[in-house]
């Protein structure tokens, strides 16, 4: 289900620590569905929780613990300044089979990452290309799952599904970030390109989704 070179992911919203629980409830309730709690990242002092979309995609909500690897880390970095400048979405996110094609293009090696989630499963990844949407919201970084499809996030996904993403940014940019790939991992979803000087944006600036409750956008 979750095969191919290059594809959208995930779509990642940070939050203050201290709102966490109330942006999983608030995202939660206006799409009518669960998060599940998605356990700790201990290489990158973030948390999150976890909504399953339909397609092999979904939504992570994070925060930033009070963790020496927040203030180190690229990830943790991004998630904590996001969240300092008010929390939303901090970065769509492109999952790809190989990760050494990336590396060698890049000119640099992915970081590892996991996370032990509540029901003991360590899942563990490898990710590439946060410090570069730290300086470029628009641009999306790269991780490669070392896990089945029985226990990526977006397993037994849900109802819902993404119908449009928001990004403030240029297409041209963001398809040579990619290293134009054959098939685009945005090719399948509907975007609104909004100029990179929209006063959201760059970045992403917010998720329509099709629930049953009909179509809920998240800004």
């Amino acid at each position: 289900m979750f095969d191919g070179g290059m594809r959208l992911d995930h779509v990642s919203y940070a939050a203050p620590v201290e709102h966490l629980a109330d942006t999983v409830q608030r995202i939660g309730s206006a799409v009518g569905a669960s998060f599940t709690d998605g356990g700790l990242h201990p290489r990158f002092g973030t948390r999150n929780f976890i909504l399953p979309l339909a397609g092999g995609t979904y939504i992570e909500v994070v925060s930033a613990l009070d963790h020496p690897a927040a203030y180190s880390a690229p990830f943790g970095r991004a998630v904590r300044a996001r969240a300092e400048e008010g929390g939303g979405w901090m970065s769509w996110v492109v999952s790809v089979s190989d990760m050494p094609t990336v590396e060698a293009r890049l000119g640099r090696q992915a970081v590892e990452g996991h996370r032990v989630r509540p029901d003991g499963y360590d899942l563990r990844w490898q990710q590439i290309g946060v410090l570069d949407t730290m300086s470029d919201a628009q641009l999306p970084f790269f991780v490669h799952w070392e896990a089945d499809d029985d226990h990526h996030p977006a397993a037994h996904g849900s109802e819902l599904r993404i119908a449009q993403l928001e990004i403030a940014g240029s297409p041209a940019r963001v398809s040579a970030w990619l290293g134009e790939p054959s098939h685009h991992p945005l090719e399948d979803v509907d975007v609104a390109w909004l100029d990179e000087e929209d006063p959201a944006g760059p970045g992403l600036v917010a998720v329509t989704l099709l629930t049953p409750r009909g179509v809920v956008r998240i800004d």
